[in-house]
């Protein structure tokens, strides 16, 4: 009977907790639509107060995208956990505070906006080249971040679509900024417009600094006869204390430490005429300057230094380096044919110099070629140009010098391994003879001031030399020195290139040579602002 009793009572315990559940459907269902119908359908702004030091971001406000809304009143640490989860707020390290936000994982959308909107000289400057925000200037007191939350989805996707261009074009930017500049002519022929990092170091003027020269014919024993105007009687010295100023910059001042240090285990090589080694004998005696023990340096080839001879190599020993010289008139090979029943010398414009293996494995490669171009054989070009078995019976110089420029060209790209090696090619250098050349009564012998005007025309060979590395697919550096060297008819040895000095009876007179101390300093000065 109990069991009869207790059966009774189920169903009705059961209509009870239907109605129960049924109730309370009902309930959340009509609760639901409630809280949907009066949630607002366009996005909230919140605003973040950050009571930080007195900055002011330099960006338009940056898009979150989330699914849930927020109140207006809630802390950073709710942001973090929330909107923010797996995103990062970074400081970037800066004595004086922030100097930009670095929003990642989902926050990409803004930062492409403000990566497109970077000026132009910030670029040059290499300021935003990282995809960083701008710097942030120091004005207000407070920091006000705007945050609009959405809840599409479909941006999200977006976001991620934004991440990967923003992330290329700061692939791109780094790729422009990091490439070598002043003239640089890089793989696939971009010419940079002689800029070493925004700087133009071709505009500019020649002023006076006391603290010049860098070092003294006494303290450099590598200065040969030919350059030592100071050694062979000239007593005038300013033309030794001017300093090129560029017109928007400065050069580094030559810090002989510090270049030892860019070179340390490495060779240096410096390959071209005897202008190249006037700037060989100038880099030797500015390394001097670290040197304290002068027999910590030795030569290698242990030969003198003359004007005829021209393969050295010099070692500073505590570094690990050497710094040389290899002669080379043309860059391409000299030699001899039969023209007829005679043998005469030519030039084979499309064979490299039979030296350039020993300029191989060099670190830093300083190449020139132009002072012989003008040399009379090479301007009349009857029977002296070659190639292959044919003699040309008469050749233009500027086809010959272009064709051996891109010989020269030739064997850079096959043979230089860019990874290891730096390359250079100096411009050439003016020659400042009045009233005749060099064997026909030329002089200089009166300048002791710069002139105060140089010559606008460019030469030539410097055209072709930068039409032809802009071909090449090694990275050359073009060291354009020919305009501010233009200005410096004083700097020649003229008179002063023997020890007769002013008592010499011969009439030839040097003037395109120069001096040392003197305007090769400049050019290794250059130099080293592009090695650093």
């Amino acid at each position: 009977m109990e069991r009869q009793r207790s059966f009774s009572f189920i169903p009705t315990r059961f209509l009870v907790f239907s109605f129960t559940i049924s109730s309370s459907v009902i309930f959340l269902t009509f609760f639901t639509m409630w809280i949907i119908k009066t949630t607002p359908s366009v996005p909230q702004q919140t605003r973040l107060q950050f009571n930080t030091s007195s900055i002011v971001l330099g960006f338009k406000p940056i898009a979150v995208q989330t699914l849930t809304g927020f109140s207006r009143n809630f802390s950073v640490n709710g942001l973090k956990d929330s909107i923010l989860k797996g995103t990062r707020l970074s400081k970037p390290e800066n004595a004086s505070g922030f100097s930009g936000i670095s929003l990642s994982s989902g926050l990409q959308l803004q930062r492409k906006e403000n990566e497109s909107r970077v000026p132009e000289h910030e670029e040059e400057k290499g300021g935003e080249s990282d995809g960083n925000f701008p710097t942030i200037e120091h004005s207000a007191p407070t920091t006000i971040l705007f945050v609009n939350i959405e809840r599409t989805e479909e941006k999200n996707a977006a976001l991620n679509k934004t991440e990967v261009t923003s992330k290329k074009r700061i692939d791109e930017k780094k790729t422009r900024l990091t490439s070598f500049e002043n003239t640089q002519i890089s793989s696939g022929g971009q010419v940079e417009n002689k800029r070493v990092r925004g700087c133009d170091f071709t505009r500019g003027r020649w002023v006076y600094d006391e603290s010049y020269p860098l070092y003294t014919n006494g303290s450099c024993p590598f200065i040969d006869e030919g350059f030592n105007c100071q050694g062979n009687g000239r007593l005038d010295k300013d033309y030794m204390k001017l300093r090129w100023q560029p017109q928007d910059c400065d050069i580094p001042r030559f810090n002989a430490t510090k270049m030892l240090e860019l070179i340390r285990g490495k060779r240096l090589v410096f390959v071209g005429d005897s202008i190249n080694r006037n700037q060989w004998e100038s880099m030797l005696c500015m390394l001097m300057g670290a040197i304290k023990d002068p027999n910590r340096v030795y030569e290698t080839h242990r030969r003198r230094i003359t004007k005829e001879k021209g393969d050295y190599s010099f070692k500073f020993v505590d570094y690990k380096c050497t710094v040389e010289y290899y002669v080379s008139h043309f860059l391409v090979h000299e030699g001899k044919a039969r023209v007829g029943q005679k043998r005469v010398q030519t030039l084979r414009i499309d064979s490299i110099d039979h030296g350039s293996s020993r300029w191989r494995g060099a670190d830093i490669l300083v190449f020139n070629t132009a002072h012989w171009w003008s040399h009379y054989k090479t301007k009349a070009g009857i029977n002296y140009y070659q190639e292959g078995g044919q003699i040309h019976p008469q050749l233009d110089v500027s086809t010959a010098f272009r064709k051996a420029m891109m010989t020269w060209a030739s064997w850079v790209d096959k043979r230089i391994n860019p990874r290891k090696t730096q390359v250079f090619f100096r411009s050439s250098a003016p020659s400042h003879f009045r009233g005749g050349q060099w064997n026909s009564g030329g002089s200089c012998k009166e300048a002791t001031q710069p002139l105060q005007t140089s010559s606008s025309s460019y030469s030539e060979k410097n055209l072709i030399a930068e039409e032809v590395i802009k071909q090449m697919k090694t990275r050359v550096t073009f060291l354009n020195i020919t305009g501010l060297s233009e200005y410096r008819i004083d700097g020649h040895p003229s008179i002063y290139g023997r020890k007769s000095g002013k008592h010499s009876s011969s009439g030839i007179q040097d003037c395109s040579h120069w001096c040392l101390p003197g305007i090769p300093d400049l050019w290794n000065e250059l130099l080293y602002a592009h090695l650093q």
